[in-house]
């Protein structure tokens, strides 16, 4: 599992920007991210290269910011892959609280889905098992820079 940085922004502009600008100035790459929105504030969920200094500065420029631990589930891009792991999970009556995904430029690992679940510690010992990569934070680093 690897650690998740959840944001929550006022609905302004420039406040995503300056996420984004400050995670720059401190070198500090994103491998994935998503936003979701309410009326009054939208949450972005991201997957930082250092996700300890991410949060240190992001609260010293006085975000919100809390972290959660995910999943990194590493697939092929093919149809039906998505499903295979669904299938796996369903199996095990985990549900899905959000998911999101990116691609990679690792040949092993086409796509890669972070996943939010009900029940992390069984969905992970039976992905294993299953045959499933589970990635961590290091060797997530080393396929965004494949």
């Amino acid at each position: 599992m690897l650690n998740q940085i959840t944001v929550f922004l006022e609905n302004k502009p420039g406040r995503l920007e300056e996420v984004t600008r400050t995670l720059a100035d401190e070198n500090i790459n994103l491998h994935a991210l998503s936003i979701a929105d309410t009326t009054d504030f939208g949450i972005l969920r991201m997957i930082a290269s250092d996700p300890d200094k991410a949060v240190r500065v992001l609260k010293e420029k006085g975000f919100m910011v809390k972290t959660a631990s995910v999943i990194a589930l590493a697939m092929g891009h093919s149809p039906g892959s998505l499903h295979k792991v669904l299938r796996e999970l369903q199996t095990l009556d985990i549900s899905i609280e959000y998911m999101y995904a990116f691609t990679s430029r690792h040949s092993d690992y086409d796509a890669i889905v972070i996943l939010s679940l009900s029940d992390q510690d069984a969905a992970v010992s039976k992905l294993n098992g299953a045959g499933f990569s589970i990635l961590g934070g290091e060797l997530l680093d080393q396929l965004c820079k494949s």
